[in-house]
């Protein structure tokens, strides 16, 4: 007995953001769409669970959404998935910095208060960080387009070409030459006050990069610029329910959704994708395309494991790099966190530090494979923006660790035993949380009183419940400059096409790169509608 087909004019392999944005766009076109997940949920890394206590509701892995609320799927799905249920919730102080001696700095909404603040801790560091605004502000057009557009587009074209015309070609090289800069050149230059650099260099992680790498000041400004305008919303209720929008929306658009399809391969006939088979042997015709959220190596070792590739593009898809691996623990607190810097009681999203030059060691410690002595502790606070994340009274917190080594070859502070191999044992994972924890209690005085349960994701478990998060990697891959915009994912590859007919790649790992923001999903969903 042969094994039923169903055909589609869209298949989507994978249901992260990316690919629920194509989804969405498509369906709105009325071109019958389906999408398969192989977990037991949409979503990707868009998981919430109540992983520690009943009634306290964690954002695993993912939660802030500046990126989506500022990007064009946003704009043109935004009020379908607001009427199913979607709502945010925003505060005027997103960010944070905090020293080891509880000194610090918010950054807030308003530019005109972060410069006066920033004057304050050092003259004229709120006067250069305006000026670094404005710089962003002028080259909107080129910024945004870089990290917006399809690169390999005539449109795109016209923009460098534009702005070269305009500039001049000695003005426009050295435009090129204040993008190339480093975040930590940058902020030593310009910031005077260790609290504003310390505050600035670590949202760079963010975007899978480090303080140290070229082009990283541009980045830093570009997010600063974008916290401002967007702040750091979350999802009321928990990020779940953004999903659950996405649902809504695809039921009244007839697109379908398959949970548990573990999609094995792609099909490819006469060098043209045709459909996709399941592990279990289901088969699921696309009529047009075949779109994957994946990462490189999903895509060309798994899914087309059985095609034919020139050897340089295989050799391409084995060079491609993944970059530093996540730890994620999330704390249900018995009390609200009181810090001894009160400042950063009503912060949506503190960073703790050592200051600039920590994050670039710490970076530099995690890609030697060591254990960060004192790594760069991201403290989410969502109860600030949603107190229905835990029980009346309680709270929950959100830690991220974006400076970790996949495969451990040591402890920066020569603690902790390394295990055969350099796996992230139990042990292992639960040993570092217990040094996070023990940092954070130093400025959060009843922290450690406060803590009723917690639960801790290792890179591996990471990669366990999400095989594109290779080795723990929540970016998609190393963002460095040989890996980004032209040269994303590889530099054999156009926009988002692949060296088959009617096969897209979409994630994390294309242009434009990591983040909520639904960027490639939306570039393959507008083109082919």
């Amino acid at each position: 007995m042969s094994t039923p087909q169903r055909d589609y004019d869209f298949v989507i392999v994978g249901s992260g953001i990316n690919a629920l944005v194509c989804a969405a766009l498509l369906g709105k076109r009325g071109h019958r769409v389906c999408v398969l997940e192989r977990n037991d949920r949409v979503g990707g890394c868009i998981r919430t669970e109540e992983c520690t206590l009943p009634g306290f509701r964690h954002d695993v892995f993912s939660q802030w959404y500046p990126l989506f609320v500022l990007s064009p799927g946003y704009a043109e799905l935004g009020d379908d998935l607001h009427r199913h249920g979607l709502e945010f919730a925003h505060t005027e102080r997103p960010t944070a910095s905090l020293l080891p001696d509880d000194s610090g700095f918010v950054l807030q909404r308003d530019r005109a208060t972060n410069v006066t603040a920033m004057n304050a801790l050092a003259a004229g560091d709120g006067d250069r960080y305006a000026a670094a605004m404005a710089f962003v502000e002028a080259n909107a057009e080129l910024t945004f387009a870089v990290l917006g557009e399809e690169l390999w587009r005539w449109r795109f074209a016209k923009t460098v070409i534009k702005a070269l015309r305009q500039q001049g070609p000695r003005r426009f090289a050295r435009k090129l030459a204040a993008f190339a800069t480093s975040a930590r050149h940058w902020l030593v230059r310009d910031f005077a006050s260790p609290a504003v650099q310390a505050c600035l260099a670590p949202w760079v992680l963010h975007a899978g990069l480090s303080p140290d790498a070229t082009f990283s000041a541009h980045m830093a400004k570009v997010i600063c610029f974008s916290l401002e305008a967007a702040g750091t919303p979350v999802v009321v209720g928990g990020s779940d329910r953004l999903l659950a929008a996405f649902e809504g929306l695809f039921a009244t658009l007839g697109v379908d959704v398959q949970i548990a399809a573990d999609v094995e391969s792609v099909r490819i006939e006469n060098g043209s994708a045709r459909g996709v088979t399941c592990s279990d042997g289901r088969s699921f015709n696309a009529n047009r395309a075949v779109i994957c959220s994946t990462t490189p190596g999903q895509l060309y070792t798994r899914l087309l494991a059985n095609e034919t590739l020139p050897d340089e593009f295989r050799r391409d898809v084995a060079n491609f790099r993944h970059g530093l691996a996540d730890m994620q623990i999330h704390l249900a607190l018995d009390s609200a966190p009181r810090w001894r810097n009160a400042a950063m009681d009503d912060v949506a999203m503190v960073h703790v530090t050592t200051g600039s030059d920590g994050v670039s060691r710490a970076v530099n410690e995690a890609s030697r494979g060591m254990l960060p002595d004192s790594a760069t502790i991201v403290v989410g606070q969502p109860c600030v923006l949603d107190p229905s994340r835990a029980p009346a009274g309680k709270s929950v917190l959100w830690l991220q660790l974006q400076e970790l080594p996949s495969v451990i070859r040591g402890d920066a502070r020569g603690e902790i035993a390394i295990p055969k191999g350099g796996r992230w044992t139990e042990a292992v994972r639960e040993r570092y949380a217990d040094r996070i924890i023990e940092r954070l209690g130093a400025h959060i005085p009843n922290l450690r009183e406060s803590i009723l349960a917690r639960r801790v994701f290792s890179p591996a478990d990471l990669e366990a419940v999400n095989m594109n998060l290779v080795g723990g990697d929540p970016y998609g891959g190393d963002c460095h400059p040989d890996q980004f915009a032209l040269w994303r994912p590889l530099a054999g590859t156009r926009n988002h096409a692949t060296p088959f007919k009617r096969l897209y790649h979409i994630g994390a790992s294309t242009h434009p790169g990591p983040g909520l923001g639904g960027g490639s999903g939306y570039a393959v969903g507008a083109l082919l509608r």
